[in-house]
């Protein structure tokens, strides 16, 4: 007895609303509200014109590479020093995420030192640093090196050295100037100061914004940096802040689609005020993006002309009269956290509902194989020669298919992320790689509903299975059936679109 289609149908679509009330049912939920307007943020002075002042770097200076023994490999950087006569303020440049390189802040060292500060850029620790693995304090450690070092140097002022960090290197610098009175001034550029998962979970919301991406990639892409079980993500940026104390120095770009600057520039005076420092500019730089370009050009006007009149004036212009200048920042939606992941949608329990449906993915073609290599007159035996090849065809065809929708879904989350830190990208992109997905998850669905349909009606007319068959129907159905499971909580069968 075959199972008629409309039969089917109804079953398929039973199955889907189920798949589609797991996503909803279940949590975590991540719906970012709109950020409540806050007044000292609607009406932002100018800057002072004292701060935008040309600045003539025409200075002749002297270049040296260095290399410094850190806690497992040695830093390797390039100082530059001004060839004028007497002791100079110093600036050590601090990177960003990711294997930052000393070359990447060249144009602002070579403008510096030339203008009479001393710079120091260096590599960017391997050892100790990975994509899991980030210890921010262990990246302070190498900032203090090299202020150690700048401290011996006749050329500088060892009590004008200050740390320049930009991104990650936001949470870096207030850590080493909390460790160590050496520091004698901080510069911050696009310093996210909330936690690393709210940063990440803005910048990703914020650019799907952008890309007109549906509400379902958002709610993919969250679940499952909820379910990541990185440390540093939940880093809480508060207790170093509150223990800065040296004259700060702060710029947020309009522009950057990475960086909540509303909220980072609340959380930077709080921890500020709690550490009783009220010597620190905030500093908010027009059409500005997350390096302080303009599109990845040019530096945004009047970024260089601020940075060095502040570190050159000082100690003078740490105590400015305006705490915060310059653009109306706007920012819409708040850097909500992600909710961790429950037990069962955890980084353990995804690695082993993938794990344990390769295996009957795997486990499924091999026995089907070892069936038919058995004999045709065993197939006979067993069951009826007709009635398992077409079983057999429908395995292998699952099998793929769900070997596809993951494929899928790791470049679909690939592309959105690179999307998103390169502050690019195409919707006609997103909303493609999102059909792909949910097509892929649809049809595995089905799939599933027709085969355990064809094996049951194989059954009722006679079929006797084997124990190899037994393991190859087991394994692609029951890989199938965690896959799907796992798509409905990351919200592959949700509606609407």
């Amino acid at each position: 007895m075959r199972t008629g289609r409309g039969t089917l149908s109804v079953a398929a679509g039973l199955v889907l609303v189920a798949l589609a009330t797991v996503g909803y049912v279940l949590p975590p939920a991540f719906d970012p509200p709109p950020l409540k307007a806050d007044p000292v943020f609607q009406s932002i002075p100018a800057q002072p014109p004292s701060e935008l002042r040309p600045v003539v770097a025409v200075d002749p200076i002297r270049r040296e590479e260095i290399s410094i023994a850190a806690e497992g490999q040695r830093l390797d950087g390039t100082l530059r020093v001004p060839l004028t006569p007497g002791r100079h303020p110093a600036l050590v440049f601090v990177s960003g995420s990711g294997n930052g390189s000393r070359t990447e802040f060249t144009p602002q060292a070579e403008f510096l030192a030339k203008a009479g500060v001393v710079t120091m850029a260096f590599d960017k620790r391997t050892t100790g640093y990975d994509f899991r693995h980030r210890d921010f304090s262990l990246l302070a450690d190498d900032a203090l090196r090299m202020v150690e070092f700048l401290r011996a140097r006749p050329e500088v002022d060892p009590a004008r050295i200050g740390l320049w960090g930009v991104s990650e290197g936001g949470w870096v610098v207030p850590i080493a100037a909390a460790k160590s009175t050496a520091v004698g001034f901080v510069v911050l550029v696009s310093s996210p100061n909330v936690s690393p998962l709210r940063q990440v979970a803005w910048a990703l919301n914020e650019q799907l914004l952008r890309l007109h991406a549906p509400i379902g990639a958002r709610d993919l892409l969250t679940r499952a940096m909820g379910g990541v079980g990185f440390n540093f993500l939940r880093y809480d940026a508060q207790p170093a802040l509150s223990e800065v104390k040296q004259p700060v120095l702060a710029f947020y770009g309009t522009m950057d689609p990475s960086i909540p600057f509303v909220e980072s520039t609340q959380a930077l005076i709080k921890g500020l005020h709690k550490a009783g420092n009220d010597n620190y500019t905030i500093r908010f730089m027009a059409k500005g993006d997350h390096a302080m370009r303009v599109n990845g050009g040019e530096f945004t006007k009047g970024y260089l002309e601020t940075l060095t009149n502040w570190i050159t004036g000082l100690p003078g212009t740490a105590r400015s009269a305006l705490h915060m200048a310059g653009a109306r920042p706007v920012q819409r939606f708040e850097a909500s956290d992600v909710p961790a992941a429950p037990w069962y949608a955890g980084g353990t329990m995804l690695g082993l509902t993938i794990c344990l449906a390769a295996v009957g993915y795997v486990a499924g073609p091999v026995a089907a194989m070892v069936v038919r290599l058995r004999g045709r007159n065993q197939v006979r035996a067993e069951t009826n020669a007709t009635l398992w090849p077409p079983i057999r065809r429908r395995l292998n065809r699952m099998a793929w298919t769900g070997l596809g929708l993951l494929a899928s879904v790791v470049a679909f989350i690939t592309l959105l992320v690179l999307f998103s830190v390169n502050q690019a990208g195409a919707w006609p992109a997103v909303l493609a790689g999102w059909l792909v997905v949910r097509l892929l998850a649809v049809l595995m669905l089905i799939q599933e509903v027709t085969a355990v349909a064809a094996f049951v009606s194989a059954l009722r007319e006679g079929m006797r299975p084997g124990r190899w068959q037994h393991v190859a129907v087991a394994g692609v159905l029951g890989g199938t059936g965690l896959l799907l499971v796992a798509a409905a909580y990351y919200g592959l069968f949700s509606f609407p679109w």
